[in-house]
């Protein structure tokens, strides 16, 4: 197991190695790093609790890392701020080290990665196209194995399609989960943090470790008592009508259909629907008044004429601020129709599988029409954040020459889902919920069930229907006794006892509060719930019966567990 000094000996060799000078803004010097390492190191043999040690991040430099200048990719503009972003301290409290700052799109407005004075960043499997952006540096920096985690943000896009077009996965959470404190804004209302990474566990510690609530973000949310913690069983997903692909070339589409397929094996069911609402309500993010937000972010600043500001950049802001105030009143009433429109859209759905982004431009493609490309690129991504959702970017193959990726969307606060569902087509195991990382209110119960709420048993869909989620098969401590009740459907009752007990089989779902609130209003009588404990010690919730219910029922506790009894019936 390599230690932190080897990781950032690792890291500084691989960068000379790639030569890729346009992808940091900043770049701390190796000794800094070599010394954090050593120190990590201590804290580490001392048994420190560091659920990220040694990870080396890439920061976008719109985010604040104390000591560093933030630029967000404007010379004229920076500043050093004497506090870290909230959500990059947040790593850094859990054992990462952050190497420097990254490149971006200037003020996080494109999708592109060619829009900064520093250079436009180069795709790292093919230079001769773009990186995506506006995190352009930091997904590179992951691409190219120097950083585990790349830190960016996502407003239309940014945080997904440089992942798609570097076949890594980009992490985009329901906004306001991760804090935006010490980020500059470019859309402040439906600006989030977002997460690059390899594979989809790096994505997902890093992810647990940003999110909850600070009280100096504005916008910062908290997860909602009655959160889905994984998808129904089986899963419902919607993927978009023939006419909803058309933007793509016939490789593309030959590609999503593809990743649509993996889902089906893993047992998830699909139904086409017309995603055109959804597209409609992207145009409003640079067509209509609701760009007012970017004015309100830099407007006034790119006003006063900036040297190293980028034209095209400076283009869409500027104009910005002549936009009368019943513009954007009437486009924020657009956007609640979409938003509800969209919500009926995806009722009883758990995600929408949409592609990630529509071809790979090359830098001279994109010079030559910088709008239109950056328009194209953004055409699935730009209304997942106006429209309030959570969306996980994996890839899904090749096309035409180029990495393909594919997204799953989500509703606010359905991240756990959406990373459940993207586990699925990547074939990783999606493990443990990002919601354990939040404070006491966020945190999922345990619940032990041992009968018709199994996996495969006919109340199952109880438990997914409220968004609970499968975590691992064990078995009670040894003193619990099984009795088969007389019940419609078949039930197990399970009652503790002093002796003739013995470990019974079971499965441990996590669900939310309210969830389980609303699981026990509609528990039929003789069921209960109360503690259980299982083999390894360990306390949770549980069912059980009344001790009257089992006088007279047939005891099937030598049978070990629901589904041995079943299977000794059949036999």
């Amino acid at each position: 197991m390599p230690t932190p000094t080897d990781r950032v000996r690792a890291a500084y060799q691989r960068i000379a190695d790639a030569d890729r000078p346009e992808v940091w803004i900043h770049l701390r010097p190796e000794h800094e790093l070599a010394v954090e390492a050593k120190t990590l190191e201590g804290r580490i043999a001392a048994g420190a609790d560091l659920p990220l040690a040694g990870a080396l991040v890439a920061v976008k430099d719109n985010i604040d890392v104390a000591g560093l200048p933030t630029t967000a990719a404007c010379r004229e503009f920076a500043y050093t701020p004497g506090a870290t972003a909230t959500a990059v301290q947040r790593l850094v409290d859990a054992g990462a080290l952050v190497l420097g700052k990254t490149n971006l799109d200037q003020f996080a407005t494109g999708l592109v990665g060619t829009r900064s004075p520093y250079g436009a960043v180069r795709n790292a499997l093919d230079p001769e196209r773009i990186s995506g952006g506006s995190s352009a540096g930091s997904a590179v920096a992951v691409a190219l194995g120097i950083a585990d985690i790349g830190v960016g943000t996502d407003t239309a896009g940014s945080g997904r399609v440089p992942a798609a077009l570097h076949g890594i996965v980009g992490l985009k959470p329901t906004v306001g989960l991760v804090p935006a404190t010490g980020v500059v804004p470019a859309a402040r209302p439906y600006d989030c943090v977002t997460v690059f990474a390899a594979d989809l566990e790096t994505g997902r510690r890093a992810l647990a470790e940003m999110i909850g609530p600070d009280p100096e973000d504005a916008y910062s949310r908290t997860l909602p008592a009655d959160v889905r913690l994984g998808p129904r069983s089986p899963a419902a997903v919607a993927v978009p009508t023939a006419e909803g692909l058309e933007p793509l070339s016939e490789a593309e589409r030959a590609a999503f259909h593809a990743a649509a397929d993996t889902l089906r094996a893993a047992g998830v069911r699909t139904l086409e629907v017309d995603v055109s609402p959804l597209l409609a309500a992207a145009r409003l993010l640079y067509d209509g008044a609701l760009v007012a937000e970017r004015y309100a972010a830099v407007g006034e600043f790119l006003e006063s004429g900036p040297e190293s500001a980028d034209p095209t950049v400076s283009g869409i802001i500027v104009p910005a601020g002549g936009l009368p105030a019943h513009a954007l009143a009437a486009d924020q009433h657009r956007l609640a129709r979409y938003r509800a429109q969209a919500r009926s859209l995806l009722s009883g759905f758990d995600a929408l599988l949409l592609p990630t982004t529509v071809g790979h431009p090359t830098l001279a493609e994109v010079a030559a029409d910088p709008v239109g490309e950056n328009s194209r690129l953004g055409t699935y991504t730009n209304f997942v954040n106006l429209l309030d959702m959570a969306a996980v970017a994996v890839p899904a193959g090749e096309a035409d020459g180029h990495t393909f990726g594919v997204s799953l969307i989500g509703g606010a606060f359905e991240d756990q889902v959406v990373l459940d569902l993207a586990a699925a087509l990547t074939g990783e195991d999606p493990g443990e919920p990002v919601a354990e990382q939040g404070t006491d209110a966020e945190r999922g119960v345990r619940l032990a069930v041992f009968g018709a709420h199994l996996r495969g048993q006919p109340l199952n869909h109880q438990l997914t229907g409220l968004g609970a989620r499968f975590e691992e098969a064990t078995t009670t401590a040894a003193d619990y006794r099984m009795v088969a009740l007389p019940t419609t459907p078949p039930k197990p009752g399970v009652l503790r006892v002093e002796q003739g007990g013995r470990a019974l089989r079971c499965e441990v779902w996590a669900i939310s509060r309210a969830a389980l609130g609303t699981f026990l209003a509609h528990l039929p009588a003789p069921m209960m719930l109360g503690s259980v404990t299982l083999a390894d010690g360990r306390t949770v919730v549980g069912f059980g019966c009344e001790a009257s219910a089992a006088e007279g029922a047939e005891d099937i506790t030598g049978h070990g567990g629901w589904l041995d009894y079943l299977e000794s019936r059949q036999g």
